[in-house]
């Protein structure tokens, strides 16, 4: 399974979200395809006031403030 994670250099809640990522990931194994928006103009269009972005299967898990319990259902659907 690959989970998509959208996000900027120098982003607290980036940061934080990453880690929150890892949690999970030890419980539901995936890889992480993390993605620097400021790398892409149509990518930081779309994202810049959502990220962190999580997404699976091209669907948003959840977005901006990202907490344990709702990542690990999403990853875990």
């Amino acid at each position: 399974m690959e989970i998509t994670y959208y996000s900027r250099p120098n982003c607290g809640l980036c940061e934080e979200g990453k880690l929150l990522l890892k949690l999970v990931c030890e419980d539901f194994p995936f890889q992480l395809n993390e993605i620097n928006i400021e790398e892409d103009e149509e990518i930081h269009e779309k994202y810049m006031l959502m990220i962190p972005v999580v997404m699976k299967n091209n669907e948003i898990i959840q977005y901006g403030q990202l907490d344990y319990v709702t990542l690990r259902e999403g990853i875990q659907e």
